[in-house]
């Protein structure tokens, strides 16, 4: 159990935290070297700032993974907490910095909440950021259970869910899923300094979507970065591989038909389908999206704007285009037939929504259903 917390560096993720923990009748105490940013934290109500009256039960060290072990060996000596933690995204030169440098190692623990937003600071805070996330721990071989029991406490109050982890298996594992991203997106959002005048009246959802984390704060990020300099290069080396092969195959390509490979094009093909079947394995084991387990068949018909009116109707749960196949109908129903991929919990409402609209559909397990009058969509 917490009664009182400590958050040491109050930017989104600590602000955020302290909001859950003050939600749930935790006396908070707010620190951070931006004086600015703890009035700010304090007036979301995020808790008091300055140190506490005595040692709290545990310390959150919210700052980047270099200052990790510095911080807390600090505010280990003074005293600031029974219990310590951290928020940082790189785990393992934290903890061998704090196994060589702290006070006493027993009382830490390392954390990091697989959460985030692309703007930083206490006034992105968010008190549900963390509802539902995974949030890491990383024990270390001389960490307490005391420590280990405060930190999932903590996980507790603020919706979150806890998974151990060996610190390096962690850093590798964060090297792959966002700290490589997040490079990707930079290098794709500064090409776009050297693109054509036209380039940002033709900048659709693709490009904001692959750049969107790119503004996120560049001396966190290098931090990051340095701090997992290893994990990264070994992902960006065989991207760089992938990214060859892709080229050469494209090279060919633009070259006159009677020369190009054979292979060529379904090198391309080849790289594109293993992105698909990546990013399904990847939803299949994230806890917060699940896996597009269900078909539900729609007839619609052959009239201009009938498909963009369907996809319409099912954008609000979460059904897009990229979850969408169209094929000729078989002259019965429609002219039409659009097959939705879609999770199995979504398949009823989906099926109630577009007969709702007036066409016919019917899914795997679940009896056809079918719009009142001529199912035309209209």
């Amino acid at each position: 159990m917490i009664r009182t917390l400590a958050v040491v560096g109050t930017g989104l993720i600590g602000t955020s935290l302290a909001l859950a923990a003050a939600r749930r009748g935790v006396t908070v105490y707010l620190q951070d070297s931006d004086a600015s940013a703890v009035r700010t934290a304090a007036a979301l109500g995020a808790g008091i700032p300055g140190p506490p009256p005595e040692p709290v039960d545990l310390a959150v060290i919210a700052v980047p993974p270099s200052l990790v072990a510095t911080v807390l060996a600090h505010h280990q000596t003074r005293g600031l907490a029974c219990t310590y933690t951290d928020v940082a995204s790189v785990k393992s030169e934290p903890e061998r910095a704090v196994l060589a440098g702290a006070p006493d190692p027993t009382r830490y623990i390392g954390g990091h909440p697989l959460a985030g937003r692309e703007r930083s600071g206490p006034l992105a805070a968010r008190v549900d950021l963390f509802q539902d996330r995974v949030w890491v721990l990383t024990p270390s071989r001389l960490t307490s259970r005391t420590a280990l029991d405060r930190a999932l406490a903590l996980i507790g109050l603020c919706g979150a869910v806890p998974l151990v982890m060996q610190s390096k298996a962690h850093d590798d594992a964060v090297a792959l899923t966002s700290h490589v991203p997040h490079v990707v997106s930079s290098l794709m959002a500064a090409r776009l300094r050297h693109g054509p005048p036209q380039a940002p009246r033709l900048a659709g959802q693709g490009l904001r979507d692959v750049t969107r984390i790119a503004g996120g704060d560049s001396r966190l990020w290098s931090d990051i970065l340095q701090a997992n300099a290893g994990a990264v290069a070994g992902v960006l080396t065989d991207l760089q591989s992938d990214l060859a092969e892709l080229l050469t195959a494209l090279n060919d390509l633009a070259g006159p038909a009677g020369r190009r490979s054979a292979q060529s094009l379904p090198t391309v093909v080849d790289l594109l389908d293993r992105g698909i079947t990546g990013l399904d394995e990847m939803s299949a084991g994230h806890p917060g999206r699940p896996p597009r387990s269900a078909s539900v068949r729609v007839r619609i018909a052959d009239r201009p704007g009938e498909l963009s009116r369907l996809l319409t109707a099912t954008a609000e749960l979460g059904v897009g285009p990229e979850d969408a196949e169209v094929r000729p109908g078989d002259g019965t129903h429609g002219d039409l037939a659009v097959r939705l991929s879609v999770p199995a919990a979504v398949t009823g409402p989906l099926l109630a929504r577009v007969t709702a609209e007036g066409w016919d559909a019917d899914a795997d397990g679940h009896p056809a259903h079918a719009a009142s009058g001529t199912p035309t969509g209209g």
